[in-house]
């Protein structure tokens, strides 16, 4: 358990950072679903159109940190090649 100030301090902060970042991987993950069952369902210009919010939204917790750029580059690249697929 913290005692100094400091680390009580860093305790609330931790917290608080954990709420946010757990809210954005879950709309991450939201988005992938949303390509994934437009996929399923064979609809290309859906799935190009859910594909590229994913993308986007992807590439914002690349840069806030949630997701790592490499993981996100992979998602994305296997959703797109899954979706020309479907041509």
């Amino acid at each position: 358990m913290a005692n100094s100030p400091q680390a009580k301090k860093r305790a609330r902060q931790n917290e608080r950072r954990f709420a946010i970042n757990k809210a954005r991987r879950s709309r991450i993950r939201t988005f992938l679903r949303k390509v994934e069952e437009a996929i399923a369902s064979g609809d290309k210009a859906a799935s190009q159109a859910a594909l590229r919010a994913a993308e986007s939204e992807l590439m914002r917790g690349v840069s806030r940190g949630v997701v790592h750029k490499n993981t996100a580059a992979r998602k994305v690249s296997r959703l797109s090649a899954r979706v020309k697929a479907l041509a």
